[in-house]
Order: structure tokens, then sequence, then C-alpha cells
């Protein structure tokens, strides 16, 4: 039973930063791509960042420079900083794990992932 947790979320001003965590249980994450996605109301769920098993990174553009993925194998735990972030930025913050290699230029498609967490909310006034 694969089971994601996020933590690490909450309210910060424009500018500031947070780190999003998500700890993995039942599945060895170093052998699936794992990516952050977030929704905000009203709007579909969109891709932000994704890490392949070889450590490939893939991002949205609106996060490229400000946002950085990471991946600690030994602690089967993904990551999300995020710095100099915007209002546009609020949303729930989910964590996904697809079960093989990321989907090269269509990683960012939520349907290819195959385990999902609970979300985390994020608030940029």
């Amino acid at each position: 039973h694969v089971q994601l947790v996020e933590s690490g979320g909450g309210s910060v001003q424009a500018g500031g930063s947070l780190r999003l965590s998500c700890s993995a249980s039942g599945y060895t994450t170093s052998n699936a791509c794992m990516g952050w996605f977030r929704q905000a109301p009203g709007k579909v769920r969109e891709g932000v960042a994704s890490i392949d098993v070889d450590g490939r990174e893939y991002a949205a553009e609106s996060v490229k420079g400000r946002f950085t993925i990471s991946h600690d194998s030994a602690k089967n735990t993904l990551y999300l900083q995020m710095d100099s972030l915007k209002p546009e930025d609020t949303a729930m913050y989910y964590c996904a794990l697809r079960r093989r290699r990321c989907a090269g230029s269509h990683w960012y498609l939520s349907a290819g992932y195959n385990h999902w967490g609970q979300g985390t909310q994020v608030t940029v006034s």
C-alpha cells in the first residue's frame, strides 16, 4: 500500500519561502518519477515539478528559477523548496508518484501518476 504524506505548507508573505516535504511509504521512491502538483480554487490541477529516477528534473515555466525539487532516497522523501513566492502560487500542493520513469515532455500530466497525497495548503499574500 503506497502512502504519500505532504507537510510544510502554510501562509507566507509575497517574496517569502516555504519548503514542502512528501514522505513516502510502500514504494521505493528512487525507482519512481516523483512530482509536485498544485490546484487553486476553480482551476485545474497543474504540474509544478517532477524528478525522474536518474535525477532529471522538470519544472513548469512559471516556477523555474524560484522552485527547486529534490529527493532524498535514504529518507524516501521528496522536497519542494519554494522561494520568491507570489500570490499566484497560492494553491493546494500535492505530491504524486508514478511507478516508472517520468513521461518526458508529458511529465506534467496528472493522469500519468499512480498515487497521490492528500495535499498541503500554501497561501501567499
